[in-house]
């Protein structure tokens, strides 16, 4: 019987899609490693709210395939059904419930009557809040106050102390606000979250969550080499990630003599992925062109030394939450959001439409080169003199 969220996935890859999003992989990686776009993986993480379901498994006193083929092949013998419960130690009522239940137009059938069974046996156990009216609206007339679900259990702990029908935790508020398959909480209320996530994303499954920084023999901002900051010497360049809809991104590579500009396109934003990309773009730049990189503490470059060894380029990262010291990667990040606005499917541009759009951008005066362009700076600086 088909589920919603089960067609085209089998149990084992989503056993895999929930166990990588716990150890905090992003949707391109999880999508990698079970051979499924990350569209379709959003769409199981938020069928379930971002929250990894229970393993499911068979109540104790439930009938077995192998009591369920006793019944198939008492029936095609012509027991009766006491005798049929005889033999498998059941109530002759248990026998019958199950014959009345899981009978199809083709007669019983012992594989189908499992599956029929264990497709019924998905009911939801009802949460505290679906079965508790007064607490429900508690809690949904503090939701829509703004208050956090954290605030909320706390704020019920200290107003109705000693009333253990009048608790719940935080955890239980957010499943019933990202699990619509509950029906308890409207899904209005999410809007009142702090985060406007669309599925619950703990620090633990997410890697956004993750210690940003943690970068193995990263080299600090703080070492780099005066010219730089004085931007006289051409070769300096500034890179970051910039997203898009459905987990979409373009890598943005900013020269900080010239503000020259070169967009890459990545289908993911795993660091083999980020490194292989950017490494094929740097490696068309001449070499006196290709001194050094500076990246935020994301950890799409994680692997830098393999980019180093790939392009001959040094990379060094900025402080954790220091924007400002890649200001002319976040200056042209906001000039590129007129070509590519907040919620632009990144996915859709080849690396030719990149290489059009870098043109444009090149090709435009800025004041502060004086109205030259960035190419004609560029150029400038690695033309042979005398």
């Amino acid at each position: 019987m088909a589920q919603v969220g089960r067609p085209g996935m089998t149990e084992a890859q989503k056993a895999e899609v929930w166990w990588r999003w716990r150890t905090g992989a992003s949707l391109s990686d999880i999508g990698r490693a079970v051979d499924r776009f990350p569209a379709s993986i959003f769409g199981l993480l938020r069928l379930h709210g971002g929250i990894t379901p229970p393993a499911r498994h068979r109540a104790s006193h439930a009938l077995t395939r192998a009591e369920r083929e006793e019944i198939s092949l008492g029936l095609a013998v012509g027991a009766s059904l006491r005798q049929i419960a005889r033999g498998l130690q059941r109530a002759p009522s248990t026998i019958s419930r199950e014959i009345a239940r899981n009978t199809t137009s083709q007669g019983y059938r012992a594989n189908q009557a499992d599956e029929i069974a264990w497709d019924r046996a998905r009911r939801p156990k009802r949460c505290r809040l679906a079965l508790n009216g007064k607490l429900r609206a508690l809690v949904a007339n503090k939701l829509a106050l703004d208050w956090s679900p954290e605030q909320i259990t706390g704020w019920l702990k200290r107003t109705y102390r000693g009333d253990e029908s009048l608790q719940v935790s935080h955890e239980t508020i957010y499943r019933s606000l990202f699990i619509q398959t509950r029906g308890v909480l409207k899904k209005e209320l999410q809007k009142h979250l702090r985060t406007q996530r669309v599925f619950r994303q703990s620090r633990h499954s997410n890697i956004r969550g993750l210690r940003r920084g943690h970068i193995i023999d990263g080299v600090s901002i703080a070492h780099r080499a005066p010219e730089v900051e004085a931007r006289a010497v051409p070769g300096h360049w500034e890179g970051d990630l910039m997203a898009g809809r459905g987990n979409t991104h373009i890598a943005t590579l900013v020269e900080r003599h010239s503000r020259f500009t070169m967009l890459v396109k990545v289908t993911g934003k795993d660091t083999k992925t980020v490194v292989r990309a950017l490494s094929t773009q740097v490696r068309k730049l001449p070499n006196q062109l290709r001194q050094l990189l500076t990246w935020d503490r994301g950890m799409e470059l994680a692997d830098h030394k393999a980019f180093t060894l790939a392009t001959d380029t040094r990379v060094y990262f900025c402080d954790p939450r220091s924007p400002w010291q890649r200001g002319t990667n976040e200056n042209t990040n906001r000039l590129l959001r007129q070509y590519f606005p907040r919620g632009t499917d990144l996915s859709a541009h080849s690396q030719t439409d990149l290489n059009r759009i870098a043109q444009k951008l090149n090709q435009r005066p800025r004041k502060t080169l004086e109205y030259a362009t960035p190419a004609e700076q560029l150029q400038a600086s690695v033309a042979p003199t005398g």
